[in-house]
């Protein structure tokens, strides 16, 4: 089994859509059965709240549903339990740092380094661009997939 966590801020924008589109790509490849895949936030600020309806839009427009997925903040028993935390942006990668301490075994990256250009994950609150979000987290979740088959 390989067990995925994405990570944000807030965990209603990027990480669940991060989520249920890495969901979604291994449902559709046949791969299901062999991943664990969620998402969490670094702050408290969203614990217990839906996903962002313009978030959850962008996906129902695809065909992925995110229904009953609520914030949840990361903990450093996580960091234990995946093989992969993926975080969506520089900040988170400190914030984690805060939370988990130093990432001994290697399992924290940021989604976009998967890619062929290494950034941060375009971050919808502030810019209410949830398609470049979208964009940039399908990009990221190919190549992760294609970096853990690989």
């Amino acid at each position: 089994m390989i067990k995925i966590l994405f990570v944000c801020h807030g965990n209603i924008c990027r990480s669940p859509m991060a989520e249920f589109v890495m969901k979604q790509k291994v449902a559709e490849r046949g791969l299901a059965a062999q991943f664990e895949i969620a998402s969490a936030a670094t702050s408290r600020e969203e614990i217990g709240n839906p996903v962002y309806p313009p978030a959850r839009r962008m996906l129902n427009d695809h065909g992925i549903s995110c229904s009953g997925k609520t914030a949840r903040q990361i903990t450093r028993a996580d960091y234990h339990y995946y093989d992969y935390i993926i975080a969506m942006d520089r900040n988170n990668l400190r914030n984690l740092q805060h939370i988990i301490g130093q990432d001994v075994d290697n399992k924290i990256s940021l989604l976009m380094d998967y890619t062929d250009t290494p950034r941060d994950v375009a971050d919808p609150w502030y810019t209410g661009n949830f398609q470049a979000t979208w964009e940039d987290v399908q990009n990221g979740c190919d190549g992760l997939l294609l970096a853990i088959l690989s």
